[in-house]
């Protein structure tokens, strides 16, 4: 037992504890959610630390730890320990490897034409990687919806691809929750690229139909260039029909379920996934 599980208290500040620790190799400035991170170097060991003293972020900590304990799959990072302090919560989680698929508005121009920038190399990849992909995120999101639980701000912020392994991982399912549920806010947090019209309306219902239209969204997105308008698509007309009915504005168009989305998303893109194999 190392020194970042073996700990279920600290009275002294997160950052300095770490360093005594081990070293934190790098930081994740503070989040909406009222969250940090760390990664850290301890006893041989790469973790992933987060932590809030904030009441909105402990919140958000707490509904991942429930998650991590109702779901297990390869793609999500192991959740390994839990210790309070001062003020707060910290969470250990095992540090995975891999390169964000995300860029926000504040990506520099010159990044963004990058082709050894991760969310453009993942587009660039051969489509049966892709395909591989998307087949991880839709079996995790399963075990998600098999749980009883709703995705909530999923998006390609969640997303991390590592290119040596070809191995894709998810991560931040700190807004999870039970559902369905109704919507008590003006708005859910999350990426408008992939947010559900009913995520805007207060008093909707939020349930399987409406991560449909995010896992719809995801491929989608993995797929062309990182539009919403299958700009330089890649994919089949068969599958461009299924992701346009599971990202329908009308919910009652879409499929009503997860498990019947990806039913029909992997007969059409199975047959092609083992035809474009990985060099294509």
């Amino acid at each position: 037992m190392c020194a970042l599980t073996g700990i279920t208290h600290m009275d002294t500040e997160l950052a300095a504890y770490l360093e005594q620790v081990g070293r934190v190799f790098c930081a994740f400035a503070e989040q909406d959610s009222g969250c940090i991170a760390y990664g850290v170097l301890s006893e041989g060991r790469r973790w992933f630390v987060k932590h809030s003293d904030e009441p909105r972020g402990i919140a958000s900590l707490r509904r991942a730890i429930h998650v991590n304990r109702l779901v297990r799959h390869p793609a999500l990072p192991r959740l390994y320990h839990t210790f309070t302090t001062p003020a707060g919560l910290a969470l250990v989680y095992q540090w995975v490897p891999g390169e964000p698929l995300y860029f926000s508005s504040r990506t520099p121009p010159e990044k963004r034409s990058d082709p050894r920038f991760a969310p453009l190399r993942y587009r660039a990849l051969p489509r049966g990687q892709v395909l591989a992909s998307l087949d991880t995120i839709y079996e995790l999101h399963l075990r998600v919806a098999e749980a009883g639980l709703i995705a909530v701000d999923f998006y390609d912020g969640c997303l991390g691809y590592d290119f040596e392994r070809s191995r894709t991982y998810v991560y931040d399912l700190d807004e999870y929750r039970p559902g369905p549920f109704v919507l008590d806010a003006d708005r859910l947090p999350g990426s408008s690229r992939f947010m559900a019209p009913e995520e805007f309306q207060r008093q909707a219902v939020i349930d399987q139909a409406t991560n449909v239209f995010a896992l719809g969204r995801t491929a989608i997105l993995m797929l062309g260039d990182g539009s919403t308008t299958f700009d330089a698509w890649r994919g089949t007309p068969e599958m461009k029909a299924v992701l346009l009915r599971a990202a329908d504005p009308d919910r009652t168009a879409r499929y009503p379920t997860v498990r019947a989305f990806v039913a029909a998303w992997r007969e059409v893109a199975g047959e092609h996934a083992e035809q474009w194999g990985a060099g294509e």
